[in-house]
């Protein structure tokens, strides 16, 4: 495999690793309301488990508030069910057929476990960063044995491969402290 798509498949994984810790940090539950909260959730319906964004329309028409209309209104009792036992320390408020979410004040105590877990989930994104570089670096050494390139462009990839590993452990970082302060703001 030649050295500029080694190079271009790593930047790509690399930016794969970031979008997937973003998503992630979606998750993680904030002072406002944000549909991405509970849209994964998978509530049991029809006999088989289901995403709850493929089941409701999920929206947050208030600052601390979830409100989740199912396609369905026979499947509300299930949503509710999933939502309470999802362990997110929520109470769904069945409405007729929509569900309400009122999310309560976070503790400092409950803000500063965020952050915690905003961190590891921002250690996990490195981690998965250093997984690609350590891919990208054996790609590299295979193309040189394969296609006989010098140990100096084997080199200069190689660098190459650690400044785009450098900028990406910088950007995660830059979200963490974006989501930090956001989790942190009362």
């Amino acid at each position: 495999m030649p050295i500029d798509q080694v190079l271009k498949e790593t930047e790509e994984k690399m930016a794969k690793s970031e979008a997937a810790m973003m998503h992630e940090f979606e998750g993680i539950r904030t002072g406002k309301a944000n549909p991405a909260l509970v849209e994964s959730l998978m509530v049991d319906a029809y006999g088989s488990s289901m995403r709850m964004r493929d089941m409701a329309g999920i929206t947050a028409p208030e600052t601390r508030m979830i409100l989740i209309q199912p396609w369905d209104a026979s499947t509300v009792e299930a949503i509710a069910k999933a939502i309470q036992s999802a362990n997110l320390g929520l109470n769904p408020a069945i409405d007729g057929k929509v569900i309400r979410i009122a999310l309560p004040e976070l503790s400092q105590e409950r803000r500063e476990e965020l952050v915690k877990v905003a961190r590891k989930v921002t250690e996990d994104g490195r981690v998965a960063v250093r997984h690609v570089r350590r891919d990208a670096k054996e790609g590299l050494k295979k193309s040189a044995k394969e296609a006989g390139v010098s140990e100096d462009e084997i080199k200069g990839a190689e660098k190459q491969v650690q400044k785009l590993t450098d900028d990406c452990v910088k950007t995660l970082e830059s979200h963490l402290a974006n989501k930090e302060k956001e989790i942190l703001t009362v």
